[in-house]
């Protein structure tokens, strides 16, 4: 039995459509599946219960699918009868698809809306062909517009097409191959060549759901054609993720029903590089530091390790946090190049088989050769999170000993400091002193910040006993500031750290985890330099997932928070209110083009009316002369 998407949704389904009586018919879980057996478990046996995904083993399939002979049937898998299912000028346009620059219609806006108002009585079937697979899906509708292209992945041509119905346009037909070719490249890129032969993305009833060469996908537009920004990054965004989960669990095999982790956060990783590359300021939900970190110091957190069933806040768990981790690695820890160097290799040992975590950890660490087990353990093991802070800024300067230097310094200090509350209001006061001057002596004139001669003799003699470096080291201006961070949030991370100075330069701090070996609460660093030091801020390009920025400054600085004293309201659709703009604009400018036809009639018709008076004046003299 198929499920309707409308009452239960699941990774399968169907959607009706009561304007035309048709449906779409997405079909997932639809045989009896092999139990996969591993190494590191033996059978899995778990029962599925909707989170976790099934993990399976890689085989071959042949699967012949008998539908109504007006439905366009999709597929994991090769197309075996093109010649017995397809009509001549399909099979032309899908070889003209396979060089085209841009996405073929295989089947056209107008041809699916002919199709779905047919009903045959007659049947055909479609035979596929898949290899070294790990599971079958497939979808038919007589809705289904077709469109393809060809793609060379490194002299390994593939087939990027997509379903969908007349409800899907404009949107799909722009954005939806596009955007599968777009991910094999990318995910190509940094992983391994993409094997297979086919590259498939439906619109149906389900809104994001991926197998072996074809995936679900589910935005569409409005049902004037319009559609939000949201609507149009979430479609590029699910095709990337769905199409992306070829490569992650399809092929490098992990098994989501222990470490869901393995494949979603993996892909949503890619998924964040392959967007930044689609254009300037890609609205990406996930992957930044930044975007985690409420999740990361909220309450109900499990470690990402946590068994797919037992995970609370699965998007944030599963999704965001290790996509944001692996970002951090890969710009802050790591570096790009050497990150990129050890995933790739991650990738190409795994495709095909079946890893565990520590699968993974160890091969970032042999191909990298860094030890990052800090990093793991405080990552995926634990609900700690980042936050840094400046405890405390020490300055420390050479003291040169020499006594004039040493009085100034201490005169200036006291000049600086400002009376006390009582010194201010006591000023005033009329002093006994002053009544009687001969109470004063010698300490009343006496300025103990006076240099005697004796203390410069004594200062000369010490300079004439030192060599010439010694010299030069005790009149040096530098500064020695000690930084003490404190780590609030009980996640190590290296600290990233900007100091601006009192002449307008800066200097960037990069110092690596491992300065919090011996003590993971409470560091301290030296910073010397002969200038004069202005501010200090922690993680200024938001790379760390830091918290609470309110406690990143030295001077502290007041971060401020923002609240609304009004319901918020639905977001507009922009593109609707561009449409109606336009519309409206062109009924005024219609408006003032008839009355303008209006008044450039007026003076002709007067001439028309007065010509049968005219006429009755100067009647012709025949019926010839009148005709």
């Amino acid at each position: 039995m198929i499920n309707d998407s409308k009452l239960i949704h699941a990774r399968t389904g169907y959607e009706f459509f009561e304007k035309d009586g048709n449906y779409i018919y997405e079909i997932a879980h639809w045989y009896p599946r092999v139990a996969a057996f591993t190494d590191y478990e033996g059978w899995q046996n778990k029962q599925f219960l909707g989170r976790g995904e099934f993990t399976l083993e890689l085989g071959d399939f042949e699967v012949r699918i008998t539908a109504p002979e007006d439905h366009i049937v999709a597929a994991t898998g090769v197309l075996q009868n093109g010649e017995e299912v397809l009509t001549e000028t399909q099979r032309q346009r899908l070889e003209k698809a396979k060089t085209a620059k841009e996405p073929v219609f295989v089947v056209t806006p107008e041809e699916a809306l002919k199709n779905q108002k047919d009903r045959s009585k007659q049947d055909k079937t479609w035979v596929y062909h898949a290899e070294n697979v790990r599971d079958f899906a497939w979808a038919s509708s007589r809705k289904f517009i077709w469109d393809a292209q060809g793609h060379d992945q490194n002299e390994n041509p593939v087939m990027a097409m997509s379903y969908y119905p007349n409800e899907a346009e404009p949107l799909w037909s722009k954005y939806s191959t596009h955007a599968i070719i777009h991910t094999l490249d990318v995910y190509s890129r940094y992983t391994f060549d993409y094997p297979y032969p086919i590259a498939i993305s439906v619109n149906g009833p389900v809104y994001g759901m991926e197998y072996p060469m074809i995936c679900f996908n589910g935005p569409r537009p409005e049902e004037d054609k319009t559609y939000t920004a949201r609507t149009k990054y979430g479609l590029i965004s699910v095709i990337i993720h769905e199409v992306g989960h070829n490569y992650f669990p399809m092929i490098v095999n992990s098994d989501e029903r222990q470490w869901t982790w393995m494949d979603e956060g993996l892909n949503t990783f890619l998924q964040y590089l392959a967007e930044q590359e689609w254009e300037d300021d890609y609205p990406s939900k996930r992957g930044e530091p930044a975007d985690i970190t409420g999740y990361m110091r909220s309450s109900g957190q499990v470690p990402i390790m946590t068994n797919s069933e037992s995970i609370l806040q699965f998007g944030s768990n599963a999704y965001g946090k290790p996509a944001t981790a692996l970002n951090i690695l890969r710009e802050t820890i790591l570096g790009r190049e050497l990150f990129d160097f050890a995933f790739r290799e991650y990738a190409r040992r795994w495709k095909f088989k079946r890893p565990t975590p520590a699968d993974f950890f160890r091969t970032m660490e042999d191909a990298s050769g860094v030890d990052l087990d800090w990093f793991w353990n405080g990552w995926f093991y634990s609900t700690d999170h980042v936050d840094l802070a400046i405890r405390d800024v020490k300055l420390y300067q050479i003291d040169s000993s020499d006594p004039d230097e040493e009085a100034e310094r201490k005169r200036q200090e006291k000049d600086k400091r400002r009376p006390s509350l009582s010194a201010e209001r006591n000023e005033p006061l009329q002093k006994r002193i002053d009544l009687f001057p001969g109470l004063k002596d010698f300490y009343n004139d006496f300025d103990e910040l006076e240099v005697t001669e004796d203390s410069r003799k004594a200062f000369q003699k010490f300079v004439e006993s030192l060599n010439a470096e010694e010299k030069q080291l005790i009149r040096r201006k530098t500064n020695f500031y000690v930084l003490t961070f404190e780590n609030v949030g009980g996640l190590v991370m290296p600290i990233i750290a900007e100091i601006r100075y009192t002449d307008g330069s800066k200097q960037m701090l990069e110092i690596p985890a491992e300065i919090w070996r011996t003590n993971n609460k409470t560091v301290s660093k030296l910073v010397i330099t002969d200038k004069e030091l202005d501010r200090i801020e922690i993680d200024p390009r938001r790379q760390l997932a830091d918290t609470d920025a309110s406690n990143n400054f030295y001077p502290p600085r007041i971060v401020p928070s923002r609240f609304k004293l009004y319901k918020s309201k639905k977001s507009s659709n922009p593109m609707r209110k561009a449409n109606e703009a336009n519309k409206k604009s062109d009924a005024e400018k219609g408006k003032e083009s008839s009355k303008e036809e209006a008044a450039e009639k007026k003076p002709a018709a007067k001439a028309e009316a007065a010509k049968p008076a005219a006429a009755a004046v100067a009647k012709p003299a025949t019926a010839e002369a009148a005709e």
